[in-house]
């Protein structure tokens, strides 16, 4: 995965350092075998743990320390100290450790340990099927093997390739900075060895829950054990006059995107339907490969319904002032072969029109198989549906938060991924709970945010530090409750703020986003 090694720094760790160089539940960035390496002091005991993230290179040194796991300050991946294992998404894979040992007053490194892969071969029962391989759906059939599961693993998918870094697809791949090579999270080859089967550009027509089979367009019937829906969400297509043109794409799969890049070959000017996430995002992506852009959408400020007027504000000036044109509070009545023709009758120019108005959740086939669903397919905590032995997880799963008063949805990778790692213990009977954070991740040119919790019904927001020095936090609160902090510049608080929610510690969230020189 993209990103870049940590620098090689501080204490080599093979000759030694005191003892007393650390306190219990301090770390220490030094380096091992020539790589960057962190040592942990829990309580009388030292781990050693490869300190560069496995998901996108991240400087764990950065991150912070919770009981007996490690978490990265970018997208809050999580890691168990002692063994090395990714422990939560969107981290896949697990980290080196070294052995350790004390002699005269220092400590040393020994031998290092990397990640045991174990190959499967399964036997052809019992058999677990994967609706879709997004998110959720990949992630789960990899924790089934991770979770000692022997029995077949079958993921039918609409889509032409394995399984692939989405949220690459509206930033550095879409930008032009990400090698094709950096988007498949694993090759053909990691998923024969674990005896993971894909069954690609292949479409679920029915769900038959009380014979337990799944029909396939072609007629094909296929029996199972226990099921998983990850059927995610579907562009949504608005009522426009022309949207059916060959120059108006839209941008969720791989085949979207590279779609896209190609056609931009003799494109100079592009208008994107949409200031969401995937406008925004495409729009820098866009800007950066020197297209004239603009971005057109209902709403005065954009995303202001998700991250608040202030960073609405402060998201509206970074377009602008890195020439991203926005048309706001415009609808469109139609699109042209060379333009996109508002509603006000204004006539923006466009060799080019990406819709990201965003996605409807794919349920079909849950409703068809009298699977309760409202705004989404309707789960417990154990992302359980209302049918014996089917599972939901991932955009369309509507599921009961802790800290929400009603089932919330939230499409987000992270989510997804989390939420597909929990079905698939549950699909083995653990009976784990999902009861994560939501949070997700966005980076528009040089906006970073990072926010954690769920806030829809938000009553005042209050903001902490300097958002345009990019050193600010924003709380969303819901009566005399925070539902949900946005920071920039503060991964380390984030982290902290993540775990407070994990712990309903209202107080500790406070207290966090009220610290000075942060």
């Amino acid at each position: 995965m993209g990103g870049s090694e940590v620098v090689l720094t501080g204490p080599d760790f093979k000759k030694g350092i005191p003892v007393n160089s650390l306190k219990s539940g301090e770390k220490i960035l030094g380096h091992a075998d020539g790589v960057a390496v962190l040592v942990i002091r829990k309580d009388e005991k030292f781990y050693a743990i490869g300190a560069t993230c496995s998901h996108y290179s991240a400087n764990l040194n950065d991150g912070i320390l919770t009981e007996r796991t490690l978490r990265c300050p970018w997208h809050h991946a999580c890691f168990d100290i002692e063994t090395g294992e990714a422990k939560k998404a969107p981290a896949l894979n697990s980290l080196p450790i070294w052995e350790t040992a004390v002699r005269d007053g220092k400590l040393f490194l020994l031998e290092k340990r990397e990640p045991q892969a174990r190959d499967f071969k399964p036997s052809s029962t019992p058999h677990f099927v994967i609706v879709g391989s997004g998110a959720a759906g990949h992630a789960a059939s990899e924790m089934l093997r991770r979770e000692g599961f022997t029995g077949a693993i079958t993921v039918f998918s609409e889509d032409s390739e394995l399984p692939y870094d989405r949220p690459n697809l509206s930033k550095d791949y879409l930008a032009g900075n990400a090698p094709e090579e950096w988007m498949s999270l694993r090759g053909e080859d990691f998923y024969q060895s674990k005896g993971i089967a894909f069954r690609l550009n292949s479409k679920v027509t029915a769900l038959d829950a009380a014979q337990k089979q799944i029909v396939l367009s072609n007629g094909e019937k296929i029996h199972f054990d226990k099921c998983l829906l990850a059927t995610g969400g579907t562009p949504v297509k608005p009522p426009i006059s022309g949207i059916d043109q060959p120059h108006v794409h839209f941008l969720r799969s791989f085949l979207d995107c590279k779609s896209l890049i190609k056609n931009l070959k003799d494109v100079k000017k592009v208008v994107i339907i949409g200031a969401g996430f995937i406008g925004l995002e495409s729009a820098a992506a866009l800007k950066a490969r020197g297209l004239e852009v603009t971005v057109v959408a209902p709403n005065p400020l954009p995303l202001s319904h998700v991250v608040g007027d202030e960073v609405g504000a402060l998201l509206k000036s970074v377009h602008e002032k890195n020439g991203v044109q926005l048309r706001l509070g415009h609808s469109v009545d139609k699109i042209e072969k060379d333009c996109v023709v508002l509603k006000s009758g204004a006539r923006e120019p466009a060799d080019l029109v990406l819709v990201a108005t965003g996605i409807t959740p794919n349920i079909a086939l849950a409703t068809s198989a009298g699977i309760a669903c409202e705004n989404g397919i309707l789960v417990n905590e154990f992302l359980e549906t209302g049918k014996s032995d089917i599972f939901a997880a991932g955009d369309m799963a509507r599921w009961p938060d802790p800290r929400s008063a009603k089932p919330i949805r939230v499409e987000h990778w992270v989510v997804a991924q989390k939420q597909g790692q929990t079905a698939a213990r549950n699909m083995l009977g653990k009976k784990q709970k999902y009861q994560d954070v939501p949070f997700f991740w966005s980076q528009q040119f040089d906006v970073t945010i990072n926010y954690v919790g769920h806030a829809s019904n938000w009553t005042k927001t209050t903001v902490h530090g300097s958002l345009e020095e990019r050193n600010g936090a924003v709380a969303f609160h819901e009566g005399n409750q925070i539902k949900a902090v946005l920071t920039m510049g503060r991964d380390q608080q984030s982290l902290r703020i993540e775990k407070a929610f994990e712990n309903s510690d209202q107080e500790k969230i406070k207290q966090i986003l009220n610290e000075e020189g942060i």
